[in-house]
């Protein structure tokens, strides 16, 4: 797949099907992962992958603390601002409306809201979830080298023929993982990606976000001249 393709086609699946995925074809993903940029060469990243018993061990006692203990569970670092603000409240807005509309959850349903959002919590049925940590040891910089090394296991699993939903959510329950993975304590967890082919009849995988036009966040210096 060239490169285009994979960037345009890659989107975040909420529906997966149950096939397999041989380790191969995953190592081969995180082998061409490895060659994102980092500064200095530190290459901050580590990757815990589940499949099997260890993921679905997981998942129940995640889905578990999520239905009767969230208020006790919270990450360790922010990922959203304490209070948001245009233009970005409204595009957060906008693709949570969009999405409950292609799942047919009507507005205030606040119920079947609950539902969709406990489905991170089984890595929304993809055979594989990765889980990605970061020392807390590093700085900033590292989460931009971090970022981009994810982004290209979604690229890298496109060319695969295979889909990801990148999901900050596993990071609210870093406790429960530490009982079932060797996670550091000096290891923050960031977040996890779900790895598998897209359930194609699913209406949540038809559901593709907008995106700015190339106008809305560029400005061009010294081209009329």
């Amino acid at each position: 797949m060239h490169v285009d393709s994979a960037i345009r086609s890659r989107k975040s699946v909420r529906r997966f099907l149950s096939g397999h995925i041989p380790r191969p074809s995953i190592e081969r993903i995180l082998e061409l992962s490895a060659r994102a940029p980092s500064g200095n060469n530190v290459q901050p990243w580590h990757v815990h992958v589940l499949t099997g018993a260890a993921k679905q061990a997981l998942c129940r006692d995640i889905l578990e603390a999520a239905a009767t203990q969230s208020d006790e569970h919270t990450p360790e670092y922010q990922y959203y601002p304490d209070q948001c603000f245009e233009p970005y409240s409204g595009r957060s807005r906008e693709v949570g409306v969009d999405l409950d509309e292609a799942l047919g959850i009507a507005r205030g349903d606040l119920e079947a809201r609950e539902r969709q959002t406990l489905r991170n919590y089984l890595f929304f049925d993809a055979p594989v979830g990765l889980l990605i940590s970061l020392d807390r040891r590093l700085n900033t910089g590292s989460y931009m080298d971090l970022g981009m090394f994810m982004q290209n296991i979604m690229l890298a699993a496109r060319g695969q023929g295979f889909h990801t939903c990148a999901q900050a959510a596993f990071a609210w329950y870093h406790k429960i993982v530490r009982q079932h993975l060797p996670l550091p304590d000096d290891h923050i967890l960031v977040c996890g990606i779900a790895l598998g082919h897209e359930d194609r009849t699913a209406p949540e995988n038809n559901f593709n976000t907008a995106r700015e036009p190339i106008a809305g966040f560029t400005t061009f210096h010294g081209f009329d001249q």
